[in-house]
């Protein structure tokens, strides 16, 4: 007689998930995701920074002066936890605050040289990453992967 465990997830019963659950698209999503961020955390370990430090200042570079709360929209996280990537990242002398031109209670947020420095580090680490899977994948390959995520993307994005 088989074992059952309350709370369980098992793949070969009627159980608590349907049969196909771990043969889902949004699985192999998830799956995929925390693979390629392993990676990236191991890779770009060596230099002192985590995929979300990157992840901010890349932000950033390409949109200076954003304030804290639009970095927290764009970036998908609460205004808690960027402003704690930010003290540490400011603390570092890669990211600093400027007061906004009109509101004198706002802070843009702008890359030092230091920060340009490390960015341009880490982002030749990125892009080993993405050279290995387009080397697994091939150039149609990624191309094909790129656009199917975009497909997805618009699918799940709210009207």
């Amino acid at each position: 007689m088989k074992r059952r465990y309350p709370g369980a997830v098992t793949q070969n019963d009627e159980g608590p998930v349907a049969p196909n659950a771990l043969g889902r698209v949004t699985w192999a999503l998830r799956r995929t995701e925390l693979a390629v961020q392993a990676l990236k955390e191991q890779r770009l370990r060596p230099l002192g920074i985590a995929v979300a430090h990157y992840s901010l200042l890349i932000t950033v570079h390409n949109q200076p002066g954003l304030t804290g709360a639009e970095l927290a929209r764009r970036l998908g996280v609460t205004p808690q936890a960027v402003a704690s990537l930010v003290a540490r990242l400011e603390g570092r002398g890669q990211l600093e605050r400027h007061e906004h031109p009109r509101h004198r209670h706002v802070q843009e947020l702008h890359l030092t040289q230091a920060g340009s420095d490390v960015l341009r580090a880490a982002d030749k680490v990125i892009d080993e990453v993405e050279q290995q899977i387009t080397g697994a994948l091939g150039l149609a390959g990624a191309e094909q992967l790129r656009a199917l995520l975009g497909e997805v993307a618009e699918a799940v994005r709210e009207s």
